[in-house]
């Protein structure tokens, strides 16, 4: 009796220790950068058990599409960010897990004080403004709650918004007492902000119908995606902060267009092709190999030069331009460049690039040569010192003294590197170049 009474007692104690177990699931930071993201999809249900390895959803970064696993078996207990979230806070709670065994009965009260804690711990400094006379309005019980509400907007006491939809907000002089948050809890994100439509605004609208034809908007509003917003933050950081130069030279792609001709030949067999961009990105790093100051980065008090060349291929996106990388191009044969190329490509389009395959690349290559552009210049990827933009490969008449007509007609592409004066000098740009440029007037290097 004893023995069973103590299986007994030892059963509730473990019971009550998990049912401390239940704990909030905060919203991961999948990169050093990010700072909000959006449920794609969860992969668990409610009440469902999982294992550790198990991916428990999707989250959509500024970059990618990034499944989470599960560190430790568990349940499920409860979803708060639900699939298609948008703009959800890094840190703030997506969802509850606890252990399998737990009552779960408490996951709604992990989950609301939770939600409690993150606006305290994520608000702004309030800070000191005039407010407003209020225009005289009639008592009636009805007008009391959006009196507090402001009111309590103004005390950030009850009213839960991210730090940036609150200053879109006092900017904008627009009440979040009135914009509905779709973020976890109802949390109003800055896209709930940006999107509010005053009442008064949609009244007078609607006003003159009666008087004259309404007319179709005659342009589209599309929302700024969260790696729209990256992508543009980054780049006006860039070319506002680093100290840009630029040098430009012609190479003649004439022996790169007829090996390329051979090989594919050979390689029609097994279904596979190479592309220019393919002896451009060996090239590439047969160049930095040969010239290892540009292969470098501004990291502040130190310039960091790199020993393997990680080769960052601007792709184009629904979403916006991304830029998986080749690692240690140096090191790998065409026929392998081309098939991670394309591989890479394809995960990127499709929004699955893991963080490890489009961060950390030690060199860019642009090109716009298959749009037809003939020549351009690029924005630097910081903290890299270069890229390079790369044209499409024209026709050229050049002089030619062996040729009886005096001239031939040559296959050419103007590339131009940018690169960054604190780390790379002129002279060690046009090193480079010159370097680049002879590994793809001479490719039968490249086997060597």
């Amino acid at each position: 009796m004893a023995s069973s009474l103590a299986r007994v007692l030892s059963r509730g104690f473990h019971v009550s220790a998990r049912r401390r177990a239940l704990t909030a699931f905060n919203m991961p930071a999948m990169s050093p950068t990010m700072t909000e993201g959006g449920i794609a999809s969860w992969k668990k249900k409610e009440g469902e058990t999982f294992s550790a390895g198990d991916v428990l959803l999707e989250i959509e970064t500024d970059k990618a599409t990034i499944d989470v696993e599960a560190q430790d078996d568990g349940i499920l207990a409860k979803i708060i960010a639900n699939d298609g979230s948008k703009g959800v806070a890094v840190g703030s709670v997506i969802g509850v897990l606890g252990e399998v065994g737990d009552d779960i009965s408490g996951a709604d009260q992990v989950a609301k004080n939770a939600a409690a804690q993150t606006p305290s711990q994520n608000a702004e400094p309030p800070k000191e403004e005039k407010a407003p006379t209020p225009a005289p309005a009639p008592e009636s019980p009805k007008e009391a709650p959006p009196q507090e509400s402001k009111k309590e907007l103004q005390t950030g006491s009850r009213i839960f918004a991210s730090p940036i939809a609150k200053k879109i907000a006092l900017e904008q002089g627009i009440p979040l007492s009135k914009v509905k948050g779709t973020g976890p809890s109802g949390r109003i994100t800055r896209e709930d902000v940006e999107k509010y439509k005053p009442e008064t605004a949609a009244t007078t609208s609607a006003a003159p119908a009666s008087s004259q034809p309404s007319a179709a908007a005659d342009y589209v509003d599309t929302p700024v995606s969260n790696m729209r917003r990256t992508i543009g933050s980054r780049l006006t950081q860039s070319k506002q902060e680093l100290p840009h130069y630029y040098l430009t030279v012609e190479v003649n792609m004439d022996k790169v267009l007829k090996l390329r001709e051979v090989f594919n030949k050979t390689l029609s067999a097994k279904d596979q092709k190479l592309s220019v961009n393919d002896f451009i990105v060996k090239a590439v790093a047969c160049a930095l190999a040969d010239v290892p100051e540009a292969n470098s980065a501004w990291l502040g008090e130190v310039i960091r030069q790199y020993k393997k060349a990680d080769i960052s291929i601007a792709v184009a996106t629904p979403n916006g331009l991304i830029t998986p990388i080749v690692k240690d191009a140096g090191s790998k044969g065409l026929a392998s460049i081309s098939a991670e190329t394309k591989a890479l490509a394809k995960k990127a389009r499709d929004g699955k690039l893991q963080p490890a395959e489009y961060q950390g690349g030690t060199f860019t290559i642009s090109n716009l040569g298959m749009f037809g552009v003939e020549h351009f210049t690029a924005i630097i990827n910081p903290p890299q010192s270069c890229i390079l933009a790369v044209g499409s490969t024209e026709a050229k008449l050049v002089p030619a003294l062996e040729e009886e007509r005096g001239f031939k007609v040559v296959q050419s592409m103007k590339v131009t590197l940018s690169s960054d004066h604190r780390t790379v000098d002129g002279a060690v740009g046009a090193k480079w170049l010159s370097a680049f440029k002879g590994y793809l007037e001479n490719p039968l290097t490249f086997m060597l």
